[in-house]
């Protein structure tokens, strides 16, 4: 089924997951219906729902309002000046995000909603007498890494907040309780790592299609390696660097220089087929941030730039300003996409950094210097560098590689920042502006916990 057909099929059941959990009267929903997916289901209905879990994890990424455009503007990566809207300046630039409005309410409703789909899938796969026992395992493998990959979104963009881990509960039961961010980290480990191993029980083939964009990992032995580097990214973020690098050597990580193919991995796909979603990243509004030009390095020859930011940003005829907000400028915009164009989910590119980095920090400097150049000259055309002199030397190394690597693909630059403790107000445009580290806990959320701790907590806040 493609994604145009899935979207129509499963918008309604997902509208309704996303709401909160408190007491409703849920409706009989079709296609799959709500109660025959989790009391009569079918193998149709679970592997349509299965495919379907690719459509909800893809949600919230694109669009204006979506996890790449957002995040890069928190991350300077991007403005929006969208002259409809001032909120892309007034609420992600001039002020704390709002957990009532679209924007600072985001990464949370539909990433549950998808959380609850899947839990609904793994009560109904047992129900099915047309699956083997390895289909099952199969099936409930994938599950889980997309659980995974959906709490992960929601703790990158909350952070120390913290976030909901136990959700497998009917809905009019009480809430399940937030949990600090570490623990969510534990438990997105698990998720990854029980999927593994049902991976490996999950036979040669799927029961179901998966999206265009998992082009060669479509197959549960191939999707363990998604799974692991998931893991890896996971495991860099909790610090577990020799866990981190064993995921990488169970990933799809290349760094051999003579094979390697650094744009390789999975990806969020569009196109302009009826009832399917478009790329809304091209939207004019949206311009690259100046320090991107300012801060790329030279290649060798002392003039070019860095390979990448030729590859990514053109010129604008014409330097463009925010209208409500003189020192918001810039003379760049991106080319990285068309409205059809893919947005990755995780890539090679980033999968040879991240075993830079715990490279680094399990004692092999060289090596991780060695994986850095990979990158640096592969993809910056840049002179190799020769060392580090110092761990902060690294960092900014490592983090220069990341920013240009990963250019408005996923956040990376503002949870890089957040991560090496370098987001600071240094990073701002004006000393007007404000610095937000998190988004808060939405309204619909804060409203079903009255008194929530969690809900306190404002997005500029310092960083506990």
């Amino acid at each position: 089924m493609h994604g145009k057909q899935l979207a129509i099929v499963l918008g309604g059941l997902v509208a309704i997951l996303a709401l909160p959990g408190c007491s409703l009267d849920i409706p009989d929903l079709n296609n799959p219906g709500l109660e025959q997916l989790e009391n009569n289901p079918t193998t149709a209905s679970i592997n349509t729902a299965a495919t379907g879990l690719l459509v909800g994890d893809r949600g919230g990424k694109a669009n204006t309002t979506g996890l790449v455009n957002q995040l890069g503007i928190l991350g300077r990566e991007s403005y929006d000046f969208d002259s409809a809207d001032v909120r892309f300046v007034s609420e992600l630039i001039q002020g704390n995000l709002s957990k009532a409005s679209p924007f600072g309410g985001s990464f949370w409703g539909g990433n549950y909603a998808n959380i609850r789909l899947a839990n609904i899938i793994l009560h109904g796969v047992d129900k099915v007498a047309g699956y083997t026992d390895t289909n099952r395992s199969a099936i409930r493998g994938y599950v889980h890494t997309i659980q995974a990959l959906e709490l992960l979104t929601v703790i990158t963009t909350h952070d120390d907040t913290g976030a909901v881990i136990d959700t497998d509960h009917p809905l009019g039961e009480p809430l399940g309780p937030f949990v600090p961010k570490a623990a969510v980290y534990t438990e997105i480990a698990r998720l990854l790592d029980q999927g593994q191993t049902e991976l490996a029980a999950g036979g040669t083939a799927f029961t179901f299609p998966l999206s265009p964009g998992y082009t060669g990992f479509n197959t549960p032995p191939n999707f363990i390696k998604v799974n692991r580097a998931i893991r890896a990214r996971v495991a860099v973020f909790q610090k577990d660097y020799p866990t981190a690098l064993a995921a990488l050597g169970m990933s799809f990580l290349n760094d051999n220089p003579a094979t390697l193919d650094l744009k390789a991995g999975v990806f969020h796909v569009y196109s302009l087929s009826a009832g399917d979603a478009t790329n809304g990243l091209i939207n004019p509004a949206i311009f690259a941030h100046p320090k991107l030009q300012t801060d790329a390095q030279k290649q060798a020859d002392g003039m070019t730039v860095d390979a990448r930011y030729t590859a990514k940003i053109d010129p604008l005829k014409n330097p463009v300003a925010a209208g409500s907000d003189a020192s918001l400028k810039t003379g760049i915009k991106f080319k990285i996409y068309t409205n059809i164009a893919p947005v990755p989910l995780i890539r090679n590119e980033e999968l040879i950094l991240l075993k830079a980095e715990a490279l680094y920090y399990t004692n092999d400097q060289a090596g991780a210097l060695a994986e850095l150049n990979i990158v640096r000259t592969k993809s910056g055309n840049l002179p190799a560098l020769t060392g580090f002199a110092d761990e902060a030397a690294f960092v900014d190394a490592l983090l220069y590689e990341r920013r240009y690597s990963l250019m408005f693909e996923g956040g990376h630059r503002w949870i890089d920042l957040r991560r090496f403790g370098r987001l600071t107000p240094d990073l701002l445009d004006s000393t007007a502006h404000v610095l937000n580290r998190r988004f808060p806990v939405p309204q619909a959320e804060c409203d079903a916990r009255p008194g929530e701790k969690a809900c306190t907590i404002n997005s500029s806040d310092p960083v506990n």
